[in-house]
């Protein structure tokens, strides 16, 4: 029998950063690697990745890396990742692997996935099921161990219409769940949504009534990764005698890519170059990227884009997903492209463009696998309860619903639960740019400070022989006060700056690091009681 451990590096009570972990005896098996965009208070922060620490340490324990779908929130980190372990064995189907290639992972990390064709290791093996979602190619996988199925869902939703690529085996995971199923790890993000989520994501005809209403030339903002919007569109623009014109390198390859190997379908001659983009007919697909959202469309309007002017007359509409994090910027947006004349359309709020199980398909799925555990994943920890919710009311257990957050451990021996208390120590990790180093929170709060009070910077310069003052002290600030019209401040500044370094200077030896511990106390103290603010306070004090 086994000794099987579940827990989560990211994605519990949180959007984005899915990454689980199920061991079994001394197997480690990794599902999804993804990131979370950071929200407006982690200033300069570009995006989130899980603590991989834990990972780190037992590698030679990973078999490897499982992928669902070529998302972000799913696929994002894997790069930051294979940094850190450079031979991990990452699995994925055909266009997961192209958006990982894309993203900049080595293709020689990538195992080739198919769904239902099972890979093996040893008296584990996983199986991928083909499911529906907004990218192709999604799958769930089945952990098939001595003691039972452990099965994760990835993102999905229950559309008998959608076929190809996008299609869901719903006879393979009724199967897997006649076999018996020891644990369902299953989405939560649209658990509060009453209904299916299908037809609601079904736009084709709301982007065709935008296309015939609205002659003039039409930009459409999308998400390179969601291609069943982009399919869609697509589609809407066919026999419409309009030239659909791609910009961006990333939603060219993306295009290119999904058209050559089948994944979209078009007539080649409704693609345009850049000599149509000003033509009053024109369709313009403008790339977004959520790690600065609506950026190429801020860069429009504002006339910094090289290849579009922004014209009165446009349409623009906005296909993509709108989330909490990011609605001042568009409705700030919306405002001003509305100010300067543009018909705005945004998609209907009955309708849902992204893919994820709402109340009816999450109970399918539970009935369909049947387990004896159920693990809400993938979402806040509301939308996590009310998926717990649903799993009672279908009779399992509450002792059998393990709501969990990251880092705490499920420990499953021969098939019982086993209440450890075990916890995995896992925090998020800042990424700035092109480190992949974490920035850390004092990093944070020095940029708090900055944005809210600013910097004062006092230099003093001592002679090296004499140590008698020389220069200053002088004092420089930014963000804090401007300084001609504080001059008596600034002269206050300057006296509690020189008794303080004339009190720690002698004729032999000067205390340097007294002075500056000094300084910033002293200075904070008066600062904040003739401004009340606390700005930083730096001192730098040399010998020449």
């Amino acid at each position: 029998m086994s000794k099987i451990k579940i827990f989560g590096l990211g994605g519990l009570a949180e959007s984005g950063k899915n990454a689980y972990v199920v061991e079994v005896d001394n197997d480690l098996f990794i599902f999804d690697c993804g990131l979370k965009y950071a929200s407006g208070n982690l200033l300069g922060i570009d995006y989130i990745v899980p603590d991989f620490s834990y990972l780190i340490k037992n590698k030679k324990r990973i078999k490897g890396l499982f992928i669902t779908h070529g998302h972000k929130e799913n696929m994002g980190s894997v790069n930051d990742l294979v940094r850190e372990i450079p031979n991990l064995k990452i699995y994925a189907t055909k266009y997961t692997k192209f958006e990982l290639v894309l993203d900049g992972v080595n293709e020689a990390n990538i195992v080739l996935i198919k769904p239902h064709k099972k890979i093996n290791f040893g008296l584990v093996s996983i199986f991928p099921i083909s499911v529906s979602h907004s990218a192709p190619d999604a799958v769930m996988y089945v952990v098939n161990t001595k003691d039972g199925a452990i099965c994760y869902t990835g993102d999905f939703i229950i559309d008998p219409s959608m076929q190809g690529a996008y299609d869901m085996d719903l006879g393979k995971i009724a199967y897997v769940g006649k076999q018996g199923v020891l644990c369902l790890l299953c989405e939560s993000s649209f658990a509060e949504k009453n209904g299916h989520t299908s037809p609601n994501h079904r736009l084709l005809d709301f982007y065709k009534d935008t296309i015939n209403h609205n002659e003039k030339r039409i930009i459409f903002s999308v998400l390179a990764d969601h291609l069943y919007t982009i399919d869609e569109i697509l589609q809407a623009a066919s026999n419409k005698h309009r030239k659909v014109v791609i910009m961006g390198k990333r939603l060219q390859n993306v295009i290119n890519f999904a058209k050559n190997e089948g994944y979209l379908n078009f007539n080649d001659d409704i693609i345009g170059d850049l000599s149509n983009i000003n033509d009053d007919n024109a369709i313009l697909l403008i790339s977004d990227d959520k790690a600065t959202p609506y950026a190429n469309l801020n860069k429009i309007l504002n006339s910094y884009d090289k290849f579009v002017t922004l014209k009165n007359t446009d349409t623009i509409v906005f296909a993509e997903p709108r989330y909490d994090s990011t609605e001042k910027v568009l409705v700030r947006l919306q405002n001003e492209l509305s100010m300067f004349g543009c018909n705005i359309v945004v998609i209907p709020k009955e309708n849902e463009i992204l893919h994820h199980a709402a109340r009816e398909d999450l109970m399918l799925m539970i009935k369909l696998i049947s387990p004896n555990y159920y693990m809400p994943v993938k979402g806040e920890y509301r939308y996590m309860v009310n998926n717990a919710n649903l799993a009672s009311t279908l009779g399992i257990a509450n002792e059998n619903i393990l709501l969990k957050q990251n880092g705490d451990v499920v420990t499953l021996v021969d098939g019982k639960l086993v209440e450890s208390g075990e916890h995995i120590k896992v925090n998020d990790v800042l990424i700035d740019g092109k480190s992949n180093d974490d920035i850390g929170d004092l990093v944070i709060k020095d940029r708090e400070m900055l944005s809210e009070n600013g910097i004062v910077l006092i230099s003093a310069t001592l002679d090296k022989r004499d140590k008698v003052l020389l220069v200053g002290p002088e004092v420089t600030t930014r963000g804090f006060i401007y300084i001609k019209d504080s001059q008596d401040m600034i002269t206050e500044i300057k006296k509690i700056c020189e008794d303080i370094i004339s009190r720690n200077t002698t004729p032999k030896f000067v205390d340097y690091n007294q002075i500056k511990v000094e300084i910033r106390e002293s200075l904070s103290k008066y600062l904040y009681q003739e401004t009340e603010c606390k700005p930083m306070i730096i001192a730098v004090v040399q010998e020449v």
